[in-house]
């Protein structure tokens, strides 16, 4: 079964969950608002792709840590667009969760998909129990503080901000789950895969700093130059257009050459490299004028 399937299977089945039984409609239905359709996946593909390189031994388990790690990511994105942080209107091309079913609900769909995360993976446990347990402790700590996405956000509240740590909180966390879930998923060890996790979330980073300063919000399908708006740290601002192309290209040669030896080695680095190329926009290889 190809990876995308496995991967919308896993989440329709989560959320099917969450709209079952004598349950409030509107908050069910704001669920499945705030999950599909999808954006690119790229967390649970890389996630799958990590536990396919190593040997995929127990699929339904890896389909469910891939489909929890993308719920997180969900409810991430529906908390970032409420008023108290980014206060943005869109979200992969159309009205943010608390546009178009409210704050109130669209705080409580946030809520709810994080439970479902967990509680997705505590229901595949039977089979693997070991397993389980650590992938929970892992999308926990990249989740909560203070190695998650809450003290990614949390820096923005600081008068002084550890640019090394923001980043890796709040971009590169559920990264390093994904690569690190995706070798527990498959029974082996986590610690190998976090280089890995680090350096592509710290490439993503780059690429959606580029993204936000170079692309218009029809093209991202969420609001344009929120960097520059929210006088947020960023790597166009710090390095220049050309120079968060170079870094960029640097961090994801390192992250390919970090790529533990495993069956699937080779695949898994064409996989990364086929990803990352779509996702700096092109205008940002071009030359820039005055730089």
């Amino acid at each position: 079964m190809p990876l995308t399937q496995r991967i919308e299977t896993a989440i329709q089945r989560a959320i099917a969950t969450g709209r079952g039984g004598l349950a409030p409609t509107r908050l069910a239905a704001a669920l499945d608002y705030a999950t599909a359709p999808g954006g690119a996946r790229i967390r649970p593909t890389i996630l799958l792709s990590v536990a396919r390189a190593c040997g995929d031994d127990a699929p339904s388990l890896a389909d469910a840590a891939a489909a929890a790690l993308e719920l997180i990511h969900c409810a991430s994105l529906v908390h970032d667009d409420l008023p108290c942080f980014d206060d943005a209107d869109t979200r992969r091309g159309k009205p943010s969760v608390h546009r178009a079913y409210s704050e109130p609900l669209a705080v409580l769909a946030g809520d709810s998909l994080i439970v479902m995360g967990f509680q997705t993976l505590a229901r595949a446990a039977a089979q693997h129990p070991a397993r389980a347990i650590a992938l929970i402790d892992a999308l926990a700590t990249r989740t909560g503080m203070p190695d998650g996405i809450c003290a990614g956000q949390g820096w923005e509240s600081e008068d002084a901000i550890d640019l090394a740590a923001y980043h890796r909180s709040k971009t590169g966390a559920l990264f390093i789950a994904a690569t690190t879930m995706g070798a527990i998923a498959a029974g082996q060890e986590a610690e190998p895969w976090e280089e890995l996790g680090d350096r592509i979330g710290e490439a993503f980073q780059v690429a959606d700093d580029l993204r936000d300063a170079l692309c218009s919000a029809s093209d991202l399908g969420k609001p344009a130059g929120q960097d520059d708006l929210h006088g947020r740290p960023n790597a166009v601002a710090a390095l220049g257009v050309r120079g968060a192309v170079a870094r960029f290209d640097d961090v994801l040669g390192g992250a390919i050459a970090s790529i533990p030896a495993c069956p699937g080695e080779a695949a898994l680095a064409g996989m990364v490299r086929a990803y990352a190329d779509r996702l700096v926009p092109a205008v940002a290889r071009q030359p820039v004028p005055g730089e």
